[in-house]
């Protein structure tokens, strides 16, 4: 009895390709992507996934052992469209950083910072507090399937192997930092007409009371009822940020 092993290059070529398309992404996605979580893991995330994702999109990868070149251009093509998806999730997670900055200006927090552990780097505290409950709420909700959906049907927008559409994919990544900016602002609207409101208050009562020290009773008072309004809004803000995290991921998925 022989065993027919010549499929074997071919089979571990188009592995190796659909892992560059998932490990790519898997690098910028929200929640595992994270810079505190061990790159074993995350590794260990994107193989399982292509190993499913492998049997269903196979036939999609035309592959030739002849030549060394182009295998190579596909898998750069297959790393920058792994990319494209992962960065439009991490772009639409920044909203809430957005939404942070300018609640915490607004509320006299804007000197406030401490490590944000979803970048590594220096955050506003209520950015911060935003963006790590926006990925509980991801989690909470499978939200997260919905990427893994759009990674799968990537396959019928970004087939391998076809020209990457370059006015798509700068059209797809305006929209999202524009989005993101957008309602960034809309979920801190809120809080520019607190701190409108509030700032002309206070400006009304110095000059009804000059001798009164307006800084030092303004800034706790403002404190204390931004966070007030924030609770009030809180869940609002957040299911508001939900359905337009989900309509973006809806967006990246062909419709049929």
């Amino acid at each position: 009895m022989t065993i027919d092993i010549s499929f074997l290059p071919t089979l571990a070529a188009a592995f190796l390709l659909t892992f560059a398309r998932i490990g790519s992404m898997m690098m910028l996605m929200p929640g595992f992507g994270e810079t505190n979580i061990p790159t074993r893991i995350k590794l260990s995330i994107a193989l399982a996934l292509t190993l499913i994702i492998l049997p269903l999109h196979r036939s999609a990868y035309q592959i030739d052992m002849q030549s060394l070149a182009p295998l190579i251009v596909l898998m750069l093509h297959e790393v920058v469209i792994g990319i494209v998806l992962g960065a439009t999730a991490r772009v639409t997670l920044s909203a809430l950083q957005v939404a942070g900055t300018v609640i915490a200006q607004q509320l006299g927090l804007g000197f406030v910072t401490a490590v944000d552990p979803t970048q590594g780097q220096q955050g506003l505290l209520v950015g911060n507090f935003l963006t790590l409950l926006g990925l509980a709420l991801l989690f909470a909700t499978d939200s997260h399937h919905l990427v893994i959906a759009a990674l799968n049907e990537s396959y019928k927008v970004f087939a391998p192997g076809q020209m990457l559409p370059s006015g798509d994919v700068a059209a797809l990544a305006t929209r999202a930092f524009t989005g993101a900016f957008k309602i960034g602002l809309q979920l801190s609207a809120p809080f520019l007409v607190f701190g409108l409101v509030f700032n002309i208050g206070l400006g009304v009562l110095a000059r009804l009371m000059p001798q009164m020290q307006v800084y030092f009773i303004g800034v706790p008072l403002s404190i204390v009822a931004g966070l007030m309004v924030l609770a009030a809004v809180l869940t609002t803000m957040m299911g508001t940020f939900m359905e337009y995290f989900i309509g973006v991921l809806h967006q990246l998925m062909p419709r049929t």
